[in-house]
């Protein structure tokens, strides 16, 4: 996509984060998957679509050629659970995208900075305690090792990407910054449910948790894809960034809700401990002028779009 300054790839377009990243860009100088993509306000000037796949090397070249900068979001989420061949399904895809990608940003001279769409997950899953008093920041890495003997995939195939990407990047010259979001959650433009969307409608309508230890790592959508943004643009930029705003359990968000929708139906949970689980840095968010959106008005934009697209009804 294209704008009066930088030309910019995004990858997986289509998706939650994407779309709000697209969105934003968009608004920086002023099929049915991507339809509420060319229905935004600037893009019929400055948006181009681009089909490619993740595991097809060459298949960003096109995308790719001309750009200032790239956001690679594209990446398979699921759920560990449902994943039967987790080589094929979710660890191949994730580390073979991302080389691919990089590999097609190695042949631009243009391309400038890649700002690459990680996870919490592949930060936290280690052999360290978390307690109230631990504070989780960006020099914390999670074990493949520990990822695989837990049958965690996803937070396996993020870890080995991410690494992945830091040996290509280096044997490359390629300026690099990750981004780390925990449980992301807001208002949605894309016409269908994404994994956490659909993880948190059915926690409102059910109480059946997407994580079994019921505590989340929240950040708002809005919050993630400003964050990348700002990655790109600030020189100094560099590294990982860890993105979390609120650590707590799911009772806490669910009693939140409660006050806010009385007439909202909510399943009960069980009281938990009024002290955080454990915290995750902000300071390094913070440097890229992230001023996180509260909880409250996270969880109030997320059911209000829940509602404007008929997901719930109270």
């Amino acid at each position: 996509m294209s704008g009066a300054g930088k030309v910019v790839c995004v990858t997986g377009a289509s998706g939650y984060l994407a779309s709000w990243l697209v969105k934003l860009l968009l608004h920086r100088d002023d099929p049915k998957k991507t339809e509420h993509l060319l229905a935004l306000d600037g893009a019929k000037e400055r948006l181009h679509l681009f089909e490619a796949n993740l595991v097809e090397e060459e298949s960003f070249d096109s995308a790719i050629d001309g750009c200032d900068g790239v956001f690679h979001t594209a990446s398979p989420v699921y759920h560990s659970l449902s994943v039967t061949d987790p080589q094929a399904e979710i660890i191949e895809p994730a580390v073979k995208g991302t080389l691919n990608v990089l590999r097609s940003c190695a042949k631009v001279s243009s391309v400038k900075r890649v700002v690459v769409t990680s996870s919490m997950t592949a930060v936290i899953l280690n052999s360290k305690p978390l307690r109230p008093d631990v504070v989780v920041d960006e020099t914390w890495f999670s074990d493949a090792e520990f990822c695989e003997q837990t049958k965690a995939w996803y937070p396996l195939s993020k870890t080995l990407a991410e690494d992945a990407a830091w040996k290509f990047g280096k044997e490359n010259g390629i300026d690099l910054v990750m981004i780390h979001p925990g449980f992301v959650l807001g208002p949605f433009l894309q016409p269908t449910l994404n994994l956490t969307s659909e993880a948190f409608l059915n926690l409102v309508k059910s109480g059946r948790e997407f994580l079994p230890n019921g505590i989340y790592r929240y950040v708002d959508v809005r919050d993630v894809a400003c964050a990348h943004i700002k990655a790109f643009e600030i020189p100094s930029a560099s590294g990982r960034y860890c993105l979390v705003g609120t650590v707590t359990y799911s009772a806490e968000a669910l009693k939140i809700l409660h006050k806010l929708y009385p007439a909202l139906n909510l399943p009960e949970k069980e009281e938990r401990p009024a002290s955080v689980p454990y915290q995750v840095s902000k300071e390094r968010a913070k440097s890229l002028g992230i001023d996180f959106i509260p909880l409250e008005v996270s969880l109030k934009d997320t059911i209000e779009n829940f509602k404007g697209k008929r997901f719930l009804s109270f």
